[in-house]
């Protein structure tokens, strides 16, 4: 079957996977949807809420889902006890992922006009549409929902402007914060939500989101369990993996920086390999791999006693990670980061 996307196109948009809109099947999650909708149809649903948890777990979907679940069932003590599961040929269905229902504001980074590619921030324009939004009366008396997504992206005004949106929210209207880091938010925003925290998918869950993608994921079971223990839980770093060869250059950074000996010719290859114009998403999968060594190692060092170690790691850390925001920020060579981050990854794994 091929899939035809009606949703807007996003900042982390992948080819051939349904954005969470109009994404019809909710894997994981049961438990927390199953509180939600008991709160729901008990009528003590909280104004907003933070669906907090690692990235690609499924956060924004199972937003959407609640928004066509409060849309579906406008009467709460009617409302069934299970979280609705969407008709993709219904009209609610399409109206929420082609973002033209009138009750659903979903927020992201925009489009910035003048270079044609998406801001690195929700902006506080943005969220000034939240005013907007929630002056106008409902069409049919149903919940509004505001989605921001992510949440962790809002620039210090834009946070400013949402949380005075929060302070005093209409009735019947739903704030969902998607948030990948907790501690990215103001505390007063996050003084204002109740907090769903949301686990990373289990393998088989994991599979189950693959088998709807090309490729399929492998059939060896050594592969397939080399893909769940690198993908963290996260389906979208799972899909990452399988499309865009991100195992082979996950497999091929650790081998770089845990080798006996340095390896020039093999770090020349693969930043070459992750830099070219159309590799984006390559880029942006070697850079979390590099993080995730080193935030891996520092945790290690510290639960071994090690807090030298740990410490020096952690920097390192922060340095990477300061180095890909400049790279992004300023357009700085790929290629040449890419060797940096080998060289500094090598240097601090070494120790």
């Amino acid at each position: 079957m091929i899939f035809e996307r009606i949703a807007p196109e996003q900042h982390d948009t992948l080819d051939g996977v349904p954005e969470p809109s109009e994404t019809p099947v909710l894997v994981g999650h049961s438990q927390a949807a199953g509180v939600l909708t008991a709160a729901y149809r008990a009528g003590k649903l909280p104004h907003a809420l933070i669906f907090s948890g690692p990235v690609g777990i499924g956060k924004a979907t199972l937003a959407f889902h609640l928004a066509h679940h409060l849309l579906k069932h406008a009467d709460f003590s009617q409302a069934p006890e299970s979280l609705a599961t969407p008709d993709p040929a219904s009209s609610l269905f399409r109206q929420i992922a082609t973002g033209a229902h009138p009750s659903v504001l979903h927020l992201t980074r925009p489009l910035n006009d003048k270079t044609k590619s998406f801001k690195t921030v929700v902006t506080v324009d943005e969220i000034r549409k939240v005013s907007r939004f929630l002056s106008l009366t409902s069409h049919d008396g149903s919940y509004r929902v505001v989605i921001v997504d992510p949440a962790d992206d809002m620039n210090t005004n834009a946070a400013n402007a949402l949380l005075k949106n929060l302070e005093e929210p209409p009735a019947r209207t739903l704030f969902i914060l998607i948030v990948h880091a907790p501690g990215s938010l103001l505390p007063t925003i996050r003084s204002r939500c109740q907090v769903v925290r949301l686990n990373p998918l289990d393998a088989d869950d994991l599979m189950t989101v693959l088998a709807t993608t090309e490729p399929a994921p492998p059939d060896d079971p050594t592969a397939r369990a080399a893909l769940v223990e690198r993908a963290g839980g996260s389906a979208r770093n799972a899909i990452l993996l399988t499309q865009y060869g991100g195992l082979e250059i996950a497999s091929t950074l650790d081998a770089l920086v845990t080798g006996r000996k340095s390896d020039v010719g093999g770090a020349f290859r693969l930043a070459e390999a992750v830099a070219g114009r159309d590799q984006a998403i390559q880029f942006d999968i070697f850079n979390r791999r590099a993080l995730d060594l080193l935030s891996d190692a520092a945790s290690q060092a510290a639960l071994a006693g090690d807090l030298a170690r740990a410490k020096t790691l952690s920097d390192t850390w922060h340095e990477a990670l300061d180095a890909i925001s400049e790279t992004d920020t300023y357009n700085l060579d790929k290629k040449q980061h890419a060797l940096i981050m080998i060289d500094r990854l090598n240097s601090a794994m070494r120790m």
